[in-house]
């Protein structure tokens, strides 16, 4: 899997802000992990890609100025970590891993305090 080309579609999806481009990179079953999560969610892990839909929908309208930029990109063993900056400056990471298939069956968000 090439990682960098990864990262770069990861980009692009979130900064068109389409939920379908953005979301066809997860597994049905993804669990994905955030603090950020719990304030819009009522909890800090969500299960499955109609979870994220939901929570990512909730994050877009609330963010309407949303964007990214790829700071770097660690490559592990099925796995990844994207840093990245957004609209505000600020410095977050996502941590990827992937299945068999190539969609990431598991990712968590780290974001620096503001």
């Amino acid at each position: 899997m090439d990682f960098d080309a990864f990262a770069e579609e990861w980009e692009a999806a979130w900064n068109s802000h389409d939920l379908t481009r953005i979301l066809a990179h997860y597994s049905e079953d993804v669990v994905f992990r955030s603090r950020k999560a719990m304030r819009l969610m009522g909890r800090g892990e969500l299960q499955g890609k109609t979870a994220l839909r939901d929570y990512w929908s909730r994050a877009l309208e609330a963010q309407p100025g949303l964007s990214f930029v790829v700071v770097d990109v660690l490559h592990g063993h099925g796995m990844l970590v994207i840093t990245y900056r957004n609209q505000n400056d600020v410095l977050a990471a996502e941590t990827l891993r992937f299945g068999p298939d190539g969609l990431v069956v598991e990712a968590s968000a780290c974001h620096r305090p503001v």
